[in-house]
């Protein structure tokens, strides 16, 4: 406002200014020709004292009259120069810093002249332009103040404190955790420059809450990694715990439990096709074919092998390592299985490449399919549910090491969860019949173990159906292997986790 006031002072006071010096000039100029003329034309012949004295007595009130030179006159120089050009004429302009006028008088005795100069100060009008200022500065005043109502009452409100008042309810809002309301709606959002704020602000919040999407997501993510570790970690857990169990294999009557236990399937075997030549002898069978002859020398073999595996448990015994075909083990593991168990209702799938080998104990990495097989079937069996089991074979490249993978799935009713911490540790067994002597997993993570690999068990998502898998090395196995019953469990740890953890 002050400075509304400034501005209209400085644009309109030359003006007014102007206006009263011209005022005062025409009138002092009048009054300067009154002056002259009462001289007559003898005033060439007078000298300026006299003509000085002579005016003194005529001279009004409020009026100077100023006889001489230009500078005793005070008369501005363009003034002076331009009475001298019109000698005897009174010339309006500046005299004494005020409007006034001028006449040059050509003298005979003080050649070549002097001036007479007239000012005047008109009050009324200097008092006008007074009141002027006043008035131009009380409309200045009003028109500010009806400026100032009118946009308090008509703008301010729906253009300024609406708007704001919005944005401080969609921020409680925000701060509440109202979704619903904490966006401003876009029909009540203005086309200034406080609609550009209030957009800004929309898109502010969406892309906030776009980012804590993500973050949930995120979050989500990781509690998924947290319990695929957590899983991963339990195995860990249940591997080194199967470890340290390992001594409890020592004992002599345990030994002998699961030399009998190795000699089930064998055993069942050659009894089966002991019955076919007794049946045979009596014509109510067909004999062995060449096959089926050649199945029972290689489990007699076998018989004979297993009776070494006392060794096993009391002494060092270098393996009877050699290059087999993994698919070829699988096979006559499946066959093992079939004459042992009743599986016309199973499907068993061997699914592993045939140009896949390895280079191990043959008929110990037989023995540990035979036990997981058969667990598959009788699993499957006694829930009187499930038809598949697939057997699986690959190459693995962990902590860099190559590794074997066997993958033995079913679609069976899985394992109890109370079980799965101690499963490969002896007489563990969810099945209280004949066969479920609890020892066919944990001799099984012996002989993995013994070539350097580990077994893992899980269910499948949903628990429909349970997984076992094996990790072998694509390596030479040592040459000095340690046995079951004296393991060191550090040594195994280092080979569970390794697998594990890659």
């Amino acid at each position: 406002m002050l400075a509304l006031a400034a501005i209209m002072l400085i644009v309109l006071r030359p003006a007014v200014n102007r206006i009263v010096e011209n005022a005062e000039a025409h009138k002092s100029g009048g009054v300067l020709r009154a002056v002259v003329d009462s001289l007559g034309p003898a005033a060439t012949d007078l000298r300026s004292s006299e003509i000085a004295e002579r005016i003194a007595g005529q001279r009004p009130d409020g009026i100077s009259i100023h006889v001489g030179s230009a500078p005793a006159c005070n008369i501005s120089p363009a003034l002076a120069e331009l009475a001298i050009d019109r000698p005897g004429q009174a010339m309006q302009g500046i005299v004494a810093d005020v409007g006034g006028a001028a006449l040059f008088l050509p003298s005979t005795v003080e050649p070549p002249g002097f001036f007479i100069a007239a000012d005047v100060q008109i009050p009324e009008v200097r008092s006008a332009v007074v009141r002027l200022n006043i008035l131009a500065l009380a409309a200045l005043l009003a028109m500010y103040a009806i400026v100032a109502i009118a946009i308090e009452v008509l703008v301010l409100p729906k253009h300024v404190y609406e708007p704001i008042r919005q944005m401080l309810r969609a921020d409680r809002a925000v701060q509440d955790g109202d979704a619903s309301h904490e966006l401003i709606p876009e029909s009540i959002i203005p086309s200034d420059e406080l609609g550009e704020i209030m957009r800004s602000r929309n898109a502010s919040v969406l892309a906030l809450r776009r980012q804590e999407s993500a973050l949930t997501e995120t979050l989500d993510q990781l509690e998924v990694v947290a319990v695929d570790l957590k899983k991963k970690n339990h195995l860990l857990e249940t591997a080194q715990r199967n470890l340290a169990d390992a001594d409890r294999l020592a004992s002599l009557g345990m030994m002998s439990a699961g030399i009998a236990h190795e000699l089930n399937t064998p055993l069942a075997v050659v009894k089966g096709l002991a019955e076919r030549v007794e049946r045979s002898t009596r014509g109510q069978a067909k004999p062995l074919d060449e096959s089926e002859a050649a199945l029972l020398l290689r489990v007699v073999g076998r018989l004979e092998r297993l009776s070494d595996s006392l060794l096993d448990f009391a002494r060092v015994r270098p393996p009877l390592t050699s290059t087999s075909h993994v698919a070829q083990l699988i096979d006559e593991a499946i066959t093992l299985v079939r004459l042992d168990r009743e599986t016309s209702q199973v499907h068993i799938t061997n699914l592993a490449p045939a140009d896949l080998s390895l280079t191990c104990d043959g008929d110990r990495i037989v023995q540990v399919l035979v036990n997981l097989i058969r667990n598959a079937v009788d699993a499957i069996r006694s829930a009187q549910k499930g038809t598949q089991i697939h057997i699986a074979a690959a190459l693995e490249n962990r902590a860099d090491s190559s590794w074997l993978t066997i993958t033995i799935s079913d679609d069976g009713p899985g394992i109890d969860p109370d079980l799965l911490p101690r499963l490969f540790e002896p007489f563990v067994s969810s099945r209280l019949d004949a066969r479920g002597t609890g020892l066919g997993l944990a001799v099984a993570e012996g002989i993995v173990r013994e070539h350097g690999g580990m077994i893992a068990a899980r269910n499948l998502p949903g628990r429909s159906g349970a997984e076992f898998q094996i990790l072998l090395p694509l390596r030479e196995p040592s040459p000095t292997l340690v046995p079951l019953n004296s393991q060191s469990p550090s040594a195994t740890s280092s080979h569970s986790q390794g697998v594990l953890q890659s």
